[in-house]
């Protein structure tokens, strides 16, 4: 039986979708040429919002007409994508993403104009009718999960949150051992009640699962989620909804790696894939409290690096005021680092100068063999939102110890250091990075 809430959102896609393809009926009717008008989803086409710190997509637009050779068979995938999409949301059906793309995998057949017999798939790959998906989005102005699509579970959440999914409510402080799987469709849970002070999300599950069963949510009135990792659409857009419909601060507890530090980065700015639904997906207001290569290290690295004059112009003129920064004691002792911290790989390096920028990299680096390894991203300047003084600092500190250091070293240190002093010590003394 169809819950209420799915019955309703399933006639608001359709209507959704009927209105933009009825514009391609009456463009044909009209005797004009069949044309879709959408956004480009293009890097170029991709801008900072300083405003409103997030990706989103700029003002340039793309035309796919039927009756152009070079987007012809773009315009032909995106009306089939939303035919398949239609009939299942009218069926009552509720279609992953690698159903959709079966669904229209097949072959035309047709004579060339010089009458030779050809055949040409739909789509070949995947990732052809993802991008179709994508495209619809944009073109229709929805998430997929708008239109009932579905994706594997990912995100969990726990803490004093009551939810209504469907037709049942759930209390999240009653799960157990276990933790609320947060569902492909985030906009149709209702939130009945909350009581909690902040949100913190944590990119390891296995650091979750300790904090949950240490009682970490009950003891400081938060609301537990953990991304698994990278962080899908559905975790993304639960944490912001929580964080905007109840103006509940967002902490974000990472590795501190260059791949830590981007998952914060997708939580809070968006991703450039996904840069035209950051100002749903997106959580512009959270901050990262760890862990930082200064509570690793302290910033005494950093201190003797813009001791050099030559050095500290050049940080300077990437962002202004990193000489203003409060010197920062570790939380780690020189033997417990030298247990726990991580050889830094080429990947780390590549990811940390995409982050950060080129320069930074060359100023910090002190090893020649690294240097060397990462010459050629020479040029790269970096995302906007990571040139800020606290920024520079953490990474000029990973370039120059070329190491990292995992959540899990932290609680290694004692689940009691993790849970009773240092997450809570940051968030009191709001040690962290916005």
């Amino acid at each position: 039986m169809v819950s209420t809430i799915d019955a309703s959102a399933r006639s608001k896609a359709l209507d959704i979708i009927k209105s933009s393809m009825r514009e391609i009926i009456e463009q044909i009717e009209k005797g004009e040429k069949p044309t879709l008008v959408m956004p480009k989803r293009t890097l170029t086409n991709t801008i900072y919002d300083y405003k409103h710190k997030m990706l989103l997509l700029g003002p340039e637009l793309q035309k796919r007409s039927f009756t152009d050779v070079n987007e012809a068979k773009k315009f032909m995938q995106t009306l089939l994508m939303a035919s398949i999409i239609y009939d299942a949301l009218r069926n009552n059906e509720y279609p992953t993403i690698r159903d959709l793309y079966y669904r229209g995998k097949h072959s035309i057949t047709y004579k060339s104009i010089d009458g030779k017999r050809v055949s040409e798939n739909t789509w070949d790959e995947q990732r052809e009718s993802d991008s179709v998906i994508r495209d619809l989005e944009v073109l229709l102005s929805v998430l997929r999960e708008d239109l009932l699509i579905l994706s594997k579970e990912k995100g969990k959440v726990v803490g004093n949150l009551v939810i209504r999914s469907g037709d049942d409510v759930i209390d999240l402080s009653k799960m157990g051992h276990g933790a609320y799987a947060i569902e492909p469709t985030p906009d149709l849970i209702e939130f009945v009640d909350i009581d909690a002070e902040y949100i913190l999300v944590v990119e390891k599950d296995a650091v979750f699962q300790q904090l949950h069963r240490y009682g970490f949510w009950k003891k400081n009135k938060a609301i537990l989620v953990t991304s698994a990792g990278q962080p899908d659409r559905a975790t993304r857009r639960f944490v912001r909804r929580l964080s905007e419909e109840y103006n509940l601060p967002v902490y974000i507890l990472a590795d501190s790696d260059p791949y830590g530090f981007y998952i914060y980065s997708v939580f809070k700015a968006g991703s450039i894939t996904l840069s035209y639904e950051s100002e749903r997906l997106a959580t512009p207001t959270a901050k990262f409290i760890g862990v930082m290569m200064t509570d690793i290290f302290g910033d005494s690295i950093f201190r003797k690096i813009i001791k050099d004059r030559e050095a500290r112009k050049i940080l300077e003129e990437i962002t202004p005021g990193i000489t203003d920064l409060k010197p920062k004691t570790p939380y780690l002792s020189e033997s417990e680092r030298s247990n726990f911290i991580i050889k830094a790989k080429t990947r780390d390096l590549e990811r940390a100068v995409e982050l950060i920028g080129y320069r930074v990299a060359e100023v910090c680096i002190e090893e020649k063999d690294a240097k060397n390894k990462i010459k050629k991203k020479e040029g790269l300047t970096g995302y906007p939102w990571f040139t800020t003084p606290q920024w520079v600092r953490e990474l000029c500190i990973f370039f120059n110890t070329l190491s990292k250091l995992e959540i899990e070293a932290m609680a290694s240190k004692g689940l009691k250091f993790l849970a009773d002093k240092y997450i809570p010590e940051k968030i009191s003394t709001g040690d962290w990075i916005d």
